[in-house]
Protein backbone atom coordinates (compact mmCIF):
# COMPACT_ATOMS: atom_id res chain seq x y z
CA UNK A 1 0.00 0.00 0.00
CA UNK A 2 1.07 3.72 -0.80
CA UNK A 3 2.48 5.77 1.34
CA UNK A 4 0.54 8.97 2.61
CA UNK A 5 2.35 11.74 1.25
CA UNK A 6 3.96 13.83 3.63
CA UNK A 7 6.28 16.99 3.44
CA UNK A 8 9.17 17.70 5.18
CA UNK A 9 8.61 20.00 8.37
CA UNK A 10 11.71 21.64 8.67
CA UNK A 11 11.91 25.44 6.18
CA UNK A 12 14.22 26.45 4.55
CA UNK A 13 13.08 29.84 5.26
CA UNK A 14 15.15 30.00 8.59
CA UNK A 15 18.71 29.07 7.79
CA UNK A 16 20.90 29.40 9.98
CA UNK A 17 18.71 27.13 13.10
CA UNK A 18 20.22 29.72 15.47
CA UNK A 19 18.88 29.59 19.09
CA UNK A 20 17.46 33.32 20.21
CA UNK A 21 20.18 35.55 21.61
CA UNK A 22 18.10 35.91 24.73
CA UNK A 23 13.97 34.62 25.96
CA UNK A 24 12.58 38.19 24.48
CA UNK A 25 12.92 39.84 21.12
CA UNK A 26 14.14 43.03 19.37
CA UNK A 27 12.02 44.54 17.24
CA UNK A 28 13.68 46.62 14.53
CA UNK A 29 10.42 47.71 12.80
CA UNK A 30 6.99 49.52 13.85
CA UNK A 31 4.41 50.35 12.45
CA UNK A 32 3.38 54.06 11.77
CA UNK A 33 0.82 55.64 14.16
CA UNK A 34 -0.45 59.10 14.10
CA UNK A 35 -1.30 58.95 17.54
CA UNK A 36 1.49 59.73 20.14
CA UNK A 37 1.77 56.99 22.50
CA UNK A 38 3.49 53.63 23.02
CA UNK A 39 3.91 51.63 19.81
CA UNK A 40 3.60 48.68 21.89
CA UNK A 41 3.66 46.09 24.76
CA UNK A 42 4.66 43.24 26.30
CA UNK A 43 3.20 40.37 28.95
CA UNK A 44 3.75 37.28 30.07
CA UNK A 45 2.19 34.18 28.82
CA UNK A 46 -0.48 32.37 31.21
CA UNK A 47 -1.83 29.42 29.09
CA UNK A 48 -4.39 28.83 26.61
CA UNK A 49 -8.44 28.57 27.12
CA UNK A 50 -11.43 28.29 25.09
CA UNK A 51 -14.45 30.51 24.46
CA UNK A 52 -17.79 30.89 23.09
CA UNK A 53 -18.52 34.36 21.08
CA UNK A 54 -21.44 35.70 19.17
CA UNK A 55 -19.66 35.57 15.45
CA UNK A 56 -19.46 39.49 14.47
CA UNK A 57 -17.97 38.42 10.95
CA UNK A 58 -19.77 40.50 8.23
CA UNK A 59 -19.50 37.18 5.42
CA UNK A 60 -19.28 34.58 8.00
CA UNK A 61 -21.73 31.47 7.32
CA UNK A 62 -22.17 31.45 11.38
CA UNK A 63 -22.59 35.05 11.81
CA UNK A 64 -24.27 35.88 14.96
CA UNK A 65 -23.90 32.57 16.16
CA UNK A 66 -21.91 31.32 19.27
CA UNK A 67 -19.22 29.74 18.08
CA UNK A 68 -15.86 28.48 19.67
CA UNK A 69 -12.25 29.98 19.63
CA UNK A 70 -9.23 28.75 20.91
CA UNK A 71 -7.47 31.51 23.11
CA UNK A 72 -4.36 32.76 24.69
CA UNK A 73 -4.22 34.44 27.93
CA UNK A 74 -1.43 37.18 28.48
CA UNK A 75 -0.77 38.85 31.79
CA UNK A 76 0.55 42.50 31.32
CA UNK A 77 1.52 44.65 34.57
CA UNK A 78 2.09 48.06 33.88
CA UNK A 79 5.13 49.01 32.04
CA UNK A 80 7.30 52.04 33.31
CA UNK A 81 9.86 54.01 31.84
CA UNK A 82 13.86 53.88 32.43
CA UNK A 83 15.40 56.11 29.90
CA UNK A 84 15.00 58.33 27.04
CA UNK A 85 17.05 57.96 24.08
CA UNK A 86 17.72 60.16 21.08
CA UNK A 87 18.49 59.32 18.02
CA UNK A 88 20.76 61.20 15.31
CA UNK A 89 20.72 60.14 11.60
CA UNK A 90 24.09 59.92 9.62
CA UNK A 91 24.82 58.78 5.88
CA UNK A 92 25.78 55.64 7.83
CA UNK A 93 21.77 55.28 9.54
CA UNK A 94 20.65 56.37 12.52
CA UNK A 95 22.47 55.92 16.02
CA UNK A 96 21.76 56.83 19.92
CA UNK A 97 23.08 60.46 20.22
CA UNK A 98 22.05 60.96 24.17
CA UNK A 99 20.50 58.32 26.47
CA UNK A 100 19.02 60.16 29.86
CA UNK A 101 17.94 57.89 32.52
CA UNK A 102 14.63 58.94 34.50
CA UNK A 103 14.00 56.16 36.77
CA UNK A 104 15.74 55.48 40.24
CA UNK A 105 13.16 51.83 40.59
CA UNK A 106 14.68 49.79 43.35
CA UNK A 107 13.96 47.07 40.75
CA UNK A 108 15.07 48.31 37.72
CA UNK A 109 18.50 49.08 39.43
CA UNK A 110 18.59 45.02 39.76
CA UNK A 111 19.20 45.31 36.10
CA UNK A 112 21.22 48.11 35.15
CA UNK A 113 23.81 50.65 37.58
CA UNK A 114 21.18 54.11 37.57
CA UNK A 115 22.74 57.20 37.58
CA UNK A 116 22.53 59.70 40.22
CA UNK A 117 21.90 63.03 38.32
CA UNK A 118 18.52 64.68 38.39
CA UNK A 119 16.07 63.10 35.31
CA UNK A 120 14.23 66.46 34.77
CA UNK A 121 17.05 68.78 34.59
CA UNK A 122 19.20 66.34 31.72
CA UNK A 123 15.44 66.72 29.84
CA UNK A 124 15.46 69.98 30.13
CA UNK A 125 18.98 70.32 28.72
CA UNK A 126 18.77 68.50 26.31
CA UNK A 127 15.39 70.00 25.28
CA UNK A 128 17.67 72.82 23.99
CA UNK A 129 19.01 70.89 21.01
CA UNK A 130 15.71 68.82 19.98
CA UNK A 131 16.31 70.05 16.55
CA UNK A 132 19.08 68.03 16.18
CA UNK A 133 17.20 64.67 16.63
CA UNK A 134 15.80 62.74 13.97
CA UNK A 135 13.70 60.29 16.74
CA UNK A 136 13.39 59.77 19.77
CA UNK A 137 12.32 56.37 21.59
CA UNK A 138 11.37 55.27 25.01
CA UNK A 139 13.37 52.24 27.29
CA UNK A 140 11.06 50.75 29.01
CA UNK A 141 10.82 47.80 31.78
CA UNK A 142 8.09 45.34 33.00
CA UNK A 143 7.36 44.97 37.04
CA UNK A 144 7.43 40.85 36.94
CA UNK A 145 6.97 41.51 40.92
CA UNK A 146 2.53 42.19 40.22
CA UNK A 147 2.34 39.01 38.08
CA UNK A 148 2.93 35.67 39.16
CA UNK A 149 6.37 34.95 37.26
CA UNK A 150 7.92 34.20 40.70
CA UNK A 151 10.79 36.32 39.67
CA UNK A 152 11.40 40.59 40.42
CA UNK A 153 14.15 41.81 37.91
CA UNK A 154 12.88 43.09 35.25
CA UNK A 155 13.19 42.80 31.36
CA UNK A 156 14.73 46.17 30.09
CA UNK A 157 13.87 46.77 26.07
CA UNK A 158 13.05 49.77 23.88
CA UNK A 159 9.84 50.65 22.27
CA UNK A 160 9.40 53.39 19.70
CA UNK A 161 6.71 56.15 19.58
CA UNK A 162 3.94 57.17 17.62
CA UNK A 163 3.57 60.54 16.55
CA UNK A 164 5.05 63.08 13.86
CA UNK A 165 7.68 65.24 15.20
CA UNK A 166 10.25 64.67 17.82
CA UNK A 167 8.80 67.49 19.65
CA UNK A 168 5.11 65.75 20.40
CA UNK A 169 7.14 62.40 20.97
CA UNK A 170 9.46 64.69 23.82
CA UNK A 171 6.16 66.24 25.52
CA UNK A 172 4.48 62.64 25.76
CA UNK A 173 7.79 60.95 27.01
CA UNK A 174 8.15 63.78 29.75
CA UNK A 175 4.48 63.76 30.74
CA UNK A 176 4.95 59.99 31.92
CA UNK A 177 8.32 59.89 33.64
CA UNK A 178 7.48 58.02 36.59
CA UNK A 179 4.51 56.78 36.16
CA UNK A 180 2.78 53.52 35.14
CA UNK A 181 2.14 53.03 31.93
CA UNK A 182 -1.23 50.15 31.59
CA UNK A 183 -1.96 48.17 28.32
CA UNK A 184 -5.32 49.97 27.86
CA UNK A 185 -3.32 53.44 27.25
CA UNK A 186 -1.67 51.34 24.22
CA UNK A 187 -4.12 48.78 23.05
CA UNK A 188 -7.90 48.13 22.31
CA UNK A 189 -10.24 45.38 22.30
CA UNK A 190 -11.12 44.24 18.66
CA UNK A 191 -7.80 45.48 17.01
CA UNK A 192 -4.88 43.34 15.55
CA UNK A 193 -1.14 42.80 16.52
CA UNK A 194 1.74 41.04 15.56
CA UNK A 195 3.13 38.77 18.48
CA UNK A 196 7.16 38.53 18.43
CA UNK A 197 8.27 35.78 20.72
CA UNK A 198 10.51 32.98 21.64
CA UNK A 199 9.81 29.12 20.63
CA UNK A 200 9.80 26.85 23.16
CA UNK A 201 13.16 25.13 23.24
CA UNK A 202 13.22 21.27 22.71
CA UNK A 203 16.97 20.23 22.90
CA UNK A 204 19.17 17.98 20.49
CA UNK A 205 16.42 15.93 18.41
CA UNK A 206 16.72 13.86 15.78
CA UNK A 207 15.79 14.22 12.15
CA UNK A 208 12.59 12.71 12.42
CA UNK A 209 11.24 14.95 15.08
CA UNK A 210 13.51 18.26 14.05
CA UNK A 211 12.05 17.61 10.12
CA UNK A 212 9.50 15.52 10.02
CA UNK A 213 11.23 13.08 7.61
CA UNK A 214 9.56 9.86 6.73
CA UNK A 215 10.60 6.46 8.72
CA UNK A 216 12.99 4.25 6.62
CA UNK A 217 11.55 0.77 5.69
CA UNK A 218 12.20 -2.05 7.67
CA UNK A 219 14.75 -3.67 5.35
CA UNK A 220 16.91 -0.19 5.36
CA UNK A 221 20.48 -1.07 6.82
CA UNK A 222 21.98 1.23 9.90
CA UNK A 223 18.87 2.42 11.71
CA UNK A 224 15.65 3.81 10.30
CA UNK A 225 14.69 7.11 12.29
CA UNK A 226 17.31 9.26 9.58
CA UNK A 227 17.79 10.24 6.18
CA UNK A 228 19.05 7.20 4.03
CA UNK A 229 21.98 8.00 1.72
CA UNK A 230 23.38 11.26 1.62
CA UNK A 231 26.90 11.24 -0.46
CA UNK A 232 30.27 10.37 0.45
CA UNK A 233 31.39 7.58 3.06
CA UNK A 234 31.95 10.47 5.96
CA UNK A 235 28.76 12.11 5.72
CA UNK A 236 27.19 15.27 4.09
CA UNK A 237 26.80 18.38 6.57
CA UNK A 238 25.05 20.19 3.86
CA UNK A 239 22.09 22.86 4.74
CA UNK A 240 19.78 20.79 2.32
CA UNK A 241 19.98 17.74 4.54
CA UNK A 242 17.95 17.08 7.22
CA UNK A 243 20.17 16.28 10.37
CA UNK A 244 19.65 15.96 14.13
CA UNK A 245 20.59 19.04 16.04
CA UNK A 246 19.05 21.84 18.36
CA UNK A 247 15.56 21.84 18.31
CA UNK A 248 13.23 25.01 19.29
CA UNK A 249 13.99 28.23 21.14
CA UNK A 250 13.72 30.25 18.02
CA UNK A 251 12.71 33.82 17.50
CA UNK A 252 9.57 33.76 16.02
CA UNK A 253 6.70 36.78 14.32
CA UNK A 254 3.04 36.14 14.21
CA UNK A 255 1.24 38.48 12.33
CA UNK A 256 -2.67 39.65 12.85
CA UNK A 257 -3.83 38.48 16.44
CA UNK A 258 -7.12 39.09 17.14
CA UNK A 259 -7.49 40.93 20.62
CA UNK A 260 -10.85 39.62 21.85
CA UNK A 261 -11.12 40.88 25.58
CA UNK A 262 -8.87 43.65 27.42
CA UNK A 263 -9.43 42.88 31.24
CA UNK A 264 -8.79 44.51 34.53
CA UNK A 265 -10.67 41.80 36.47
CA UNK A 266 -8.11 38.67 36.91
CA UNK A 267 -11.26 36.81 38.62
CA UNK A 268 -12.77 36.69 35.45
CA UNK A 269 -10.25 34.62 33.71
CA UNK A 270 -8.15 32.32 36.59
CA UNK A 271 -8.49 29.28 36.50
CA UNK A 272 -9.81 26.89 39.75
CA UNK A 273 -6.16 26.60 41.45
CA UNK A 274 -4.35 28.11 38.94
CA UNK A 275 -2.79 27.87 35.48
CA UNK A 276 -0.62 24.50 35.08
CA UNK A 277 3.25 25.89 34.93
CA UNK A 278 1.84 29.88 35.71
CA UNK A 279 0.01 30.13 38.92
CA UNK A 280 -2.62 32.78 39.36
CA UNK A 281 -3.17 36.02 36.76
CA UNK A 282 -2.94 38.87 39.42
CA UNK A 283 -2.69 42.08 37.02
CA UNK A 284 -4.51 42.99 34.06
CA UNK A 285 -4.78 40.83 30.95
CA UNK A 286 -5.39 40.35 27.53
CA UNK A 287 -7.24 37.38 25.31
CA UNK A 288 -5.69 36.88 21.56
CA UNK A 289 -7.37 34.14 19.67
CA UNK A 290 -5.12 31.49 18.84
CA UNK A 291 -2.40 30.27 20.01
CA UNK A 292 1.58 31.86 20.66
CA UNK A 293 4.87 30.47 20.77
CA UNK A 294 6.75 30.23 23.36
CA UNK A 295 6.28 28.41 26.71
CA UNK A 296 4.26 30.18 30.17
CA UNK A 297 5.55 32.72 31.76
CA UNK A 298 7.86 33.98 28.68
CA UNK A 299 7.47 37.55 27.53
CA UNK A 300 5.97 38.21 24.35
CA UNK A 301 5.93 41.66 22.99
CA UNK A 302 2.89 42.83 21.30
CA UNK A 303 2.80 46.10 18.39
CA UNK A 304 -0.16 46.81 16.30
CA UNK A 305 -0.14 44.75 13.09
CA UNK A 306 1.66 46.62 10.08
CA UNK A 307 -0.12 44.56 7.75
CA UNK A 308 -3.81 43.99 9.11
CA UNK A 309 -6.27 40.96 7.51
CA UNK A 310 -9.27 43.79 6.19
CA UNK A 311 -11.61 40.63 6.97
CA UNK A 312 -11.32 40.72 10.45
CA UNK A 313 -14.04 43.45 12.07
CA UNK A 314 -12.59 46.38 13.82
CA UNK A 315 -14.70 45.57 16.45
CA UNK A 316 -14.41 42.66 19.37
CA UNK A 317 -16.72 39.99 19.14
CA UNK A 318 -18.79 39.58 22.29
CA UNK A 319 -17.95 36.88 24.23
CA UNK A 320 -20.28 34.35 26.02
CA UNK A 321 -18.34 32.07 27.99
CA UNK A 322 -14.76 31.56 29.06
CA UNK A 323 -13.67 28.06 30.24
CA UNK A 324 -12.13 28.45 33.61
CA UNK A 325 -10.65 24.73 33.45
CA UNK A 326 -6.39 24.92 34.33
CA UNK A 327 -4.75 23.75 31.51
CA UNK A 328 -1.23 24.05 29.40
CA UNK A 329 -0.82 26.11 26.40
Amino acid sequence: MATTRSPRKGSLQYWPRKRAVRPFLRISHYPELAEVKLNGFAGYKVGMTHIFVADNRPNSMTKGKSVLLPATIIECPPLKVASVRFYRSSPYGSSVAREVFVSRDKNLARRVLLPKKDALVQLDEVAKELGSFSDLRLNVYTQPHLSSVGKVKPELFEIALGGKSVEEKFNYAKSIVGREIPVADVLREGQQVDVYAVSKGKGVQGPVKRFGVSLRSHKSEKGVRGPANVGSWTGNRSWTVAHAGRMGFHSRVERNKWLLKLGSKPDEINAKGGFVNYGVVRSSYILLRGSLPGHARRLVRLTPSRYPNHRLPVQAPSIDYVSLESRQG
